[in-house]
């Protein structure tokens, strides 16, 4: 049995920890066996866009630490995350973090158990394209491979769709009327579409968008992408 590494960003542990679990149990269900190094936090991207450049490089030097004696690769439900390893740790940090979005990692180095994705998932869905998933992880077909692999599901593309959802981190708070509207219009967007879930890989857009559409009781569930596979498994 292959083993894998687990690393959950903060922000999943914190505010929407049924992602993880979801990450587990798809990667289980494909017959890895999962390590969760239990020292490991966050990546260090809020203090990094925050422009505190110490204390992320210590976030980000602890991290290469924890993971670098763990079993490799490493999977992370989240696109932000892995981008930011990618695109702004030390080339001497990131030689140590193997990591893949959970999503590349399941069509790009898990293909072969590609076949053992199924179940079943009678919605509607739409899919958001986070600017993490789509503008530096390049990922675009696959999360929508992914999804219409499973009976009854309906995916209906909503206009705009690789249009940012207004959270961006600190943009979010810096600028909360631009992030509200930016927020709106995509809700509209998928309103259109008649859609009963919205998905993606950001848990991050996720959150901002669940909170307009509670807000102002616009009925769309929102789902990171392993949780739509979970469930879909478990209703086979």
């Amino acid at each position: 049995m292959k083993t894998v590494s687990l690393f959950v960003p903060c922000y999943v542990d914190q505010l929407w920890p049924s992602a993880a679990v979801a990450t587990v149990q798809v990667l289980e269900a494909l017959g890895y066996t999962v390590h969760y190094p239990e020292r490991q936090s966050c990546c260090g991207q809020p203090a990094f866009n925050a422009g505190q450049a110490a204390e992320a490089r210590a976030v980000m030097a602890h991290t290469a630490a924890v993971f670098a004696d763990a079993p490799t690769p490493i999977v992370m439900p989240s696109a932000s995350c892995t981008g930011f390893i990618r695109r702004y740790y030390p080339e001497q940090l990131r030689r140590s973090i193997e990591i893949y979005e959970l999503v590349e990692f399941l069509t790009r180095i898990a293909r072969d158990a590609l076949p053992r994705i199924k179940g079943r998932f009678p919605h509607t869905v739409t899919y958001h394209d986070s600017c993490s998933a789509l503008r530096e992880l390049h990922l675009k077909e696959a999360p929508r491979q992914l999804l219409t692999r499973l009976d009854g599901l309906r995916l209906v593309e909503m206009a705009d769709t690789d249009r940012c959802c207004g959270f961006g981190g600190t943009f979010a708070v810096k600028f909360p009327a631009i992030s509200t509207a930016m927020a709106r219009y995509k809700l509209d967007r998928a309103i259109e579409t008649g859609a009963e879930v919205m998905v993606s890989t950001d848990v991050s857009c996720l959150m901002h968008l669940r909170a307009y559409a509670q807000a102002h009781a616009i009925p769309i569930r929102m789902m990171h992408l392993a949780e739509v596979l979970a469930e879909a498994a478990a209703a086979q």
